[in-house]
C-alpha cells in the first residue's frame, strides 16, 4: 500500500480558536466529505446562507484549510478542502483553545449522528442496515488503547474520501468516528 497523506497538525492556538467556532467546523467537515463544492452548496448542507458561508469559507481559506477551484460550468466557483484531515494531537494537550476545538468537533460529530437518526425511516434499506452506533466498555492500559486507536486509523484511513481513489461508483459519503477515553464518573472519578 501507497504511503497516505498525512493530515495538517494544529497547533496554533489561534487558529484553533479560528476552527472552534461551529459553522467553519461544519464547512470544513462538509468539504473535507464531499470534495468541491459551492458556498451555495455548502450553506444548503449545514443550514446556512451562502453569504455567511462564503465569508467564512474566506476566513478559513485565510489559515489555508480550504481554496477555491476552477468552475466546471463557468459559474460560481467551488470551494475545496486543503488537507485530507485534521490532527488536533492529544485530547486537551493544547489548553483552552484546544478544548473548545475538540467540544466543537465533537457537537459536530453529535448533529451528524442525530441527522442519520432523524432520516434513517426514509433511506435505503441496505444503509439503514450497515450502520452501527455501538459502545463498548474496555478495559485496557493507557498503552492498549493508543494501540488500539492506531489500529482503527490503520485500518479506516485508506477509506477517507479526499484520500480514496478506488471507490466504486455507488460508494457514498459516510460518517465514522471512533471515541475512546477513560471513562468517567458522575463525580469526576475514574470507573474502577
Amino acid at each position: 500500500m501507497t504511503e497516505l497523506p498525512p493530515r495538517r497538525r494544529i497547533r496554533d492556538a489561534e487558529l484553533m480558536r479560528a476552527l472552534a467556532h461551529p459553522l467553519r467546523a461544519a464547512l470544513l467537515n462538509y468539504l473535507l466529505s464531499v470534495g468541491p463544492r459551492t458556498a451555495s452548496e455548502c450553506a444548503t448542507a449545514v443550514d446556512s446562507s451562502a453569504s455567511n458561508c462564503s465569508w467564512h469559507l474566506r476566513q478559513l481559506a485565510q489559515w489555508g484549510l480550504v481554496e477555491r477551484v476552477e468552475a466546471t460550468d463557468g459559474r460560481e466557483r467551488p470551494w475545496r478542502a486543503v488537507p485530507v484531515g485534521l490532527d488536533l494531537g492529544e485530547l486537551g494537550e493544547g489548553g483552552p483553545e484546544q478544548r473548545a476545538l475538540e467540544a466543537t468537533w465533537l457537537r459536530e460529530d453529535e448533529t451528524l449522528a442525530q441527522r442519520y437518526l432523524d432520516t434513517v425511516d426514509d433511506l435505503e434499506p441496505q444503509w439503514q442496515r450497515s450502520a452501527s452506533l455501538n459502545g463498548y466498555s474496555l478495559r485496557l492500559t493507557a498503552d492498549e488503547l493508543e494501540a488500539l486507536t492506531t489500529a482503527i486509523d490503520a485500518l479506516v484511513r485508506p477509506y477517507v474520501a479526499p484520500i480514496r481513489t478506488d471507490a466504486p461508483a455507488e460508494a457514498k459519503v459516510v460518517h465514522a468516528s471512533w471515541r475512546a477515553f477513560l471513562r468517567i464518573d458522575a463525580d469526576g472519578r475514574p470507573s474502577s
